[in-house]
């Protein structure tokens, strides 16, 4: 008998059960004013990581392509939305500005305004084509998707057809990614170059409510976004297709021998999985308020990869511990939280110190905890026994005899 996909996958239902309870308790302490604002703006973006950390490890945890420029469609995402909310709460305060004037002003002349505005920092007041949609909210809102896959289609198709693989895919992703955060960063890029889009915390239409609440909004949705992604890809990894990508991490040619068409399998993961780093992207700006080409630099997407491994590279709750862990303890270290570490000679400066020691942690996990945080798990939970009719064999692709031991 046949069973459902909840019933088959128990984690997702207990992955789901701790982020309600998480999600809950934060709104709960949130409004007994327990917890300040700008925490609860933290666990919102650390929530928005751990699903572009989610993303990271289905195209490569699963799939097996180390991509170091997931990040690019993170920010991309961001871009997108923050043309939109930077556009409209300009114009707001233009509109207000000039309607003092004892002549009301024209279409024209807001636009004009507006784009001096948002400009004027880069010497410029001409809108650019790619803030076409940017005063329409329902024809930008879909480039949050829509751009991040569309590059993610055509890089992944000219380079998966052309066969490129491991470490060369890798530095082609990395370069992508380096030539993308080049070009946002001149000043002509038409997105304000090193200065990026600021002031994104402003949402347009809700002057009058507060930051405290617009956080647990934004916090709700990061929630929301995270359940939703994940029980998505959960649904993706588990079925017929998880066993085919699952297959082309471990032994590419052979399931091209087998008859599939690998290249279409790889591309849609790839794909899919840039769009929901767009999302995650447009939820996790205005959380933070700016957005600027440094965000999209190679590095980011290199962090993003140690994240993943961190928490336990091919299952899906090991990228939601790692990014997690590693975004708050950032925060915990980076944001004066830990204490300094006098030694007579020198003192330990956390601020200084936290790159060298998460390098060292995500050293000392690939070498001796391969399976990251979430492999804690595996002491605590049974090992299913495989499924499989036939006999005992050699061969890679036999029930193996420690396998049918219970």
């Amino acid at each position: 008998m046949r069973r459902s996909f909840l019933a088959a996958n128990p984690s997702v239902l207990w992955f789901l059960l701790a982020l309600a309870l998480v999600t809950l308790g934060v709104t709960v302490m949130a409004e007994a004013g327990m917890i300040s604002t700008s925490f609860v703006k933290t666990l919102g973006k650390t929530l928005c990581l751990c699903l572009v950390a989610v993303a990271m490890d289905v195209v490569w945890g699963y799939c097996g392509i180390l991509s170091l420029g997931h990040f690019a469609f993170f920010g991309i995402g961001g871009y997108a939305v923050g043309m939109w909310l930077m556009y409209a709460r300009t114009e707001e305060i233009v509109a207000a500005s000039l309607a003092a004037q004892a002549l009301p002003p024209t279409v024209g002349e807001i636009r004009d305004a507006i784009g001096t505005q948002i400009f004027g920092v880069v010497g410029a007041s001409d809108f650019p084509l790619i803030w076409a949609f940017a005063d329409r909210h329902w024809l930008q809102f879909p480039m949050i998707v829509l751009l991040p896959g569309l590059l993610a289609l055509v890089f992944g198709w000219l380079a998966f057809r052309s066969r490129v693989t491991g470490v060369y895919l890798s530095i082609l992703t990395q370069a992508m990614t380096l030539a993308l955060s080049l070009y946002l960063f001149q000043n002509d890029s038409g997105l304000r170059g090193n200065n990026g889009l600021s002031g994104l915390q402003n949402i347009p239409g809700l002057g009058g409510v507060g930051q405290d609440r617009i956080s647990i909004w934004f916090f709700w949705g990061s929630a929301a976004a995270l359940a939703a992604g994940y029980v998505f890809f959960a649904w993706i990894v588990s079925g017929k297709m998880g066993s085919v990508i699952r297959a082309i991490r471990d032994d590419e040619a052979r399931v091209r021998f087998l008859g599939y068409h690998v290249e279409s399998f790889k591309l849609f993961v790839f794909t899919v999985t840039a769009m929901v780093a767009g999302v995650a992207g447009a939820l996790y700006y205005p959380q933070a308020g700016i957005i600027n080409p440094a965000e999209i630099a190679p590095i980011a997407s290199i962090y993003l990869a140690v994240w993943v491994a961190i928490g336990g590279r091919g299952r899906l709750y090991g990228a939601v511990i790692g990014a997690a862990f590693v975004s708050l303890l950032s925060s915990w270290f980076t944001g004066g939280g830990a204490p300094s570490v006098p030694l007579g000679v020198y003192t330990i400066h956390w601020t200084d110190w936290w790159l060298v020691l998460l390098g060292l942690s995500f050293v000392a996990v690939t070498l001796f905890f391969p399976k990251g945080i979430g492999g804690i798990f595996d002491l605590v939970a049974p090992r299913p026994v495989p499924d499989r009719q036939g006999d005992y064999g050699p061969d890679d692709g036999a029930w193996r005899r420690e396998e049918g031991e219970p």
